[in-house]
């Protein structure tokens, strides 16, 4: 997907940059430089997060569904490797081609398997067809479930919630979470039409912070704002309990949440309930387990 990013300069050519739409964590694990913020989610965040929550409901077998290129098998690596930390089991899987179309064949192989979670590895227009056929293949209602683990609001917005109902996922935003995100929702929507989502949300949270970080420190040095959004807490319309690790990471609250019945939305982009709130601590990769150098004592 593509990365937003804001470069904080000066008159030198140190720099920074604040990434807010970016899933892969090589940012600030074995590719960082100390100068890169990630923002909003990562791999780690999409499936440690996600696996855990569901886990701890009962949906303990798994079944992937993998779109065959680079980001899907970082996903079902990942994902693999936070089922079996949180006490599940996959119990199959497949890789498809990532332009397809037809997922027939491939969730016939899910429900032979009888797993609880069908779990999508993949973005776009292949997730939206998967849980299209899904749902028309009657998952469900058979007792299992599709969790995505990467799903935007407007993908919701874009499917409807007859298709989309009960789908389940981790998030780091959504709108109608509390007064500060509502607030920044319908501000947003004043303007736009239509509600923000975790990219927005992330890239507003990034550049407040920074400008935040640049008066407190009365200057705009990259190196000394870098050390003050560092040291600064990241509350605000996006962020609860955020706080930046020595590798550029922003951990944050996320959410587990559950697109809503048709029946149960009162409003227009009244998409999702909130099934579990994740801890920043839980939600990303501890510094213990981090691979970026510069988190390793010399």
């Amino acid at each position: 997907m593509p990365i937003i990013s804001i470069s904080l300069r000066s008159g030198s050519t140190r720099r920074g940059a604040i990434f807010a739409s970016a899933a892969t964590d090589r940012l600030t694990e074995d590719s960082c430089n100390g100068h890169g913020l990630h923002w909003t989610f990562d791999t780690y965040s999409q499936t440690q997060g996600a696996a855990r929550a569901l886990i701890q409901q009962g949906f303990d077998t798994w079944f992937m569904l993998v779109a065959d290129y680079a980001y899907g098998h970082s996903m079902e690596q990942a994902m693999r490797e936070a089922v079996a930390a949180n006490g599940g089991r996959v119990v199959g899987g497949v890789r498809h081609p990532l332009q397809t179309l037809d997922f027939s064949s491939y969730l016939l192989q899910a429900q032979g398997t009888k797993a609880k979670i069908v779990a999508l590895a993949s973005g776009g227009d292949a997730t939206i067809n998967a849980i299209k056929q899904g749902r028309e293949f009657g998952l469900q209602q058979g007792g299992q479930r599709l969790a995505s683990l990467l799903t935007f609001i407007t993908d919701v917005h874009s499917l409807g919630l007859p298709v989309m109902q009960g789908l389940q996922f981790a998030v780091p935003y959504y709108w109608d979470m509390d007064d500060k995100s509502r607030d920044f929702g319908k501000r947003f929507y004043s303007r736009l039409g239509k509600m923000p989502g975790e990219a927005q949300s992330g890239v507003y949270s990034g550049v407040l912070h920074y400008l935040k970080a640049v008066q407190a420190a009365g200057t705009k040095d990259p190196t000394t704002v870098l050390a003050k959004m560092r040291e600064m807490p990241v509350e605000d319309a996006f962020s609860r309990n955020g706080r930046l690790l020595p590798n550029g990471r922003m951990i944050h609250d996320m959410y587990l949440v559950e697109v809503k019945a048709p029946a149960e939305s009162k409003q227009a982009w009244d998409y999702y309930r909130t099934v579990s709130t994740i801890p920043a601590e839980k939600a990303f990769r501890p510094l213990s387990e981090s691979a970026c150098p510069i988190t390793k004592k010399g």
